[in-house]
Formats: structure tokens, sequence, C-alpha cells
């Protein structure tokens, strides 16, 4: 029912859950592409690693997005590079089937989706060095500061993502809440695995299409900041030295 929400504040693993579950409408095409696409392109959670090869029948560089809200922006940059694949994380049904809806218009065969928590995914469902980008776009700020805690790009979660990542491969953030982009920049930056590609704060990549929501901030004067690393090149360390122990 709409306005009803639950704050999950603890997984299996006992880490801190960074979204809020939201009952909210989901309109009747919404529904409708979730029922038919979700079981050609929907990947359940299992607590096992995953053949991505298998899953999307051949080898490419594969680009995870966690939250991708309602997807406007996945679908566009699926649809933009076809010689990627792209595996959307989100936890929110309104917005898995209107990302349905979009694949299913455009044609596109190099989307799947994972309904679950992003940290559980990435930890038990890929494999080490098995990613070449991550897309984590507009998270929820949780602006309060008794909230910060709920963030979810926290050193743990980063050193997750960044021993994901094969060399060379990169992770893109980008929010509009200011004091967000501070932290972001500090942990990104205290990751040994990461290395800047800009001094600073990155240039918006091509890639990354303005939202609707952004256009209309930036008319009205509000920032937005893009922070882009990538995975140094040196040797891969063992998943035995990258424990993936979650705050």
């Amino acid at each position: 029912m709409a306005g009803q929400e639950t704050v999950y504040t603890a997984g299996r693993a006992g880490h801190i859950r960074s979204f809020v579950r939201r009952q909210g409408r989901v309109s009747n095409a919404q529904q409708r592409y979730h029922e038919e696409m979700m079981a050609s392109i929907g990947i359940p959670y299992s607590a096992t690693r995953v053949d991505l090869d298998a899953l999307f029948g051949r080898a490419a560089p594969r680009i995870v997005e966690i939250g991708f809200g309602m997807g406007e922006t996945s679908a566009a940059i699926a649809a933009a590079h076809p010689e990627n694949d792209y595996l959307g994380i989100e936890v929110h049904t309104p917005g898995v089937g209107s990302l349905c809806k979009l694949v299913a218009e455009l044609g596109l065969h190099n989307v799947r989706i994972i309904q679950h928590d992003a940290v559980e995914v990435l930890r038990d469902m890929l494999g080490p060095a098995s990613l070449a980008g991550v897309h984590l776009f507009f998270p929820d700020p949780w602006p309060k500061k008794r909230h910060h805690k709920r963030r979810l790009l926290q050193p743990a979660f980063l050193a997750l993502l960044a021993g994901r990542l094969r060399p060379g491969g990169y992770i893109h953030c980008a929010t509009d809440w200011e004091d967000y982009a501070q932290q972001m920049l500090a942990v990104l930056t205290a990751e040994s695995l990461l290395e800047n590609t800009a001094i600073g704060y990155a240039p918006r990549p091509d890639y990354r299409p303005l939202t609707k929501f952004e256009q209309r901030g930036l008319r009205l004067g509000h920032g937005v900041w893009d922070l882009v690393f990538r995975r140094r090149p040196e040797s891969l360390q063992t998943e035995d030295d990258r424990q993936d122990q979650l705050a």
C-alpha cells in the first residue's frame, strides 16, 4: 500500500541496510512487465557464485548498477553500449517493473536484473575481478547525521566492490548531496586498490545521461558531483587477502 515503508536495519550477515523497502504503488504496466520479463532477464538471488557468461550468453565486459531507480539511465546506457553487459540491482518492484518495460520496448539483450540487497549480491554471487565497472548513481543520501551509518558507500562495502573489479575496472559514483560527495571522496581515496581518475571530483562522463530530476536541479543551481576511480593495475589479491567483512 502506498505510504507504508519498512526500514531494514540488519541483514543475514548483520550489515546495516542502506535502503527502505517502500510499499509504493505498482502500476498495471509495471506489474505486467515485471511478471513477463523477470522470467527471462531476472536472476534469483542465491548464496552461490553465478556464471555470468552463461547468464548473458556471451563473454563481454560486465558492469553492475546498484539501485537503478526507475531504470531510465540504465536503459539509455545499455542501449548506447551494446558491447557491454549490464547487471542492475534494485529492491523496489516499481523500478524493476519500469526497467523491464524499457528493456522490452528498446529490445535490449544486454541487461539482467537481480531484485535483492546489493551487499549480499556482490558478496555471494559475484566473484573476484569479475566486473569491468560499477555504477552507483544518486544513492539515498540519508541526510540526517544519525542516519549516516546507513549510507551505502562505507569502507567495508567499498573494499568488497574493489575486490570485484578487474584491474583497470572502474567505479563511478554520483550524488547531488555535497556532504555525501565529500564522504564518498574520502572513502574512495582511502581504498588502497583504487586510484582517482581526476583531481578530486570528475567531469560527468558522456555515457552518464542527465536525468530529468538532475536537469531540474541544475537549473535551480543545485550541484552534482561525479567521482570515477579505477582499480590499480597491480597483481590480483586472493580472496583470502580481501575479507568481505561488512560493517
